[in-house]
């Protein structure tokens, strides 16, 4: 039953994104995706003065044979669908990057693999103090640790908290929020950003 779900979400089209300002030609999204935006959370702000980005939040894509959804980390890991995902960015604006080496989108099995791996983080809460360990998972974490257990693929090293631009009076007082004076300096983490400079994906459409 596992495998002939998941051959179905591999193989239909979705819907063909990839139609603003951004000049690439419109494309189908195709399972395994990652799709960003700018999140409305009270977060994105200090997510995106600390990485230097417009990005602050990220999603796989699921393409399945009657709906389009994103897996993602909000209040809890769960599937979304893609009209909602999109309306909750701020202005719609979103890219979508995918494996360089799968051009046309994932084999089925590969498919299978992460919707089998997707499944199993469903409802699990969100990490607002993003660590490292599995017992609570933010958004690119989320990304990361599907595409290392499903593919083998680790896109890009975590780097320590501290590696990142925490001067910034809006993001210490987001980290004085969370940790108060325990900030742990040390703790792996991978943001939305650092997704965008792994070797092995291409951006294929943006709007």
């Amino acid at each position: 039953m596992l495998l002939l779900l998941s051959l179905l979400w591999a193989a239909t089209p979705g819907p063909m994104v990839g139609q603003g300002a951004g000049a690439l030609r419109p494309v189908a999204l195709e399972t395994g995706d990652l799709i960003f935006h700018r999140s409305a959370s009270r977060q994105s702000q200090a997510i995106q003065l600390a990485t230097h980005s417009p990005w602050s939040h990220v999603g796989i894509v699921f393409v399945g044979p009657k709906q389009t959804v994103v897996l993602e980390a909000s209040a809890t890991v769960r599937f979304t669908p893609l009209s909602t995902f999109l309306a909750r960015g701020q202005g719609g604006h979103y890219q979508v990057w995918r494996r360089s080496d799968r051009p046309d989108g994932l084999r089925p099995k590969e498919a299978e693999r992460l919707w089998k791996e997707g499944r199993r983080t469903v409802g699990t809460a969100y990490d607002w103090a993003f660590g490292w360990d599995d017992q609570r998972l933010y958004c690119s974490e989320l990304a990361h640790k599907l595409y290392q257990r499903a593919f083998g693929i680790t896109l890009v090293e975590p780097r320590p908290l501290a590696e990142y631009d925490l001067s910034h009076p809006k993001v210490q007082a987001k980290l004085q929020e969370r940790y108060g004076d325990a900030l742990p300096l040390d703790e792996p983490v991978v943001a939305p950003a650092d997704l965008l400079t792994a070797p092995g994906l291409v951006m294929v459409a943006e709007g």
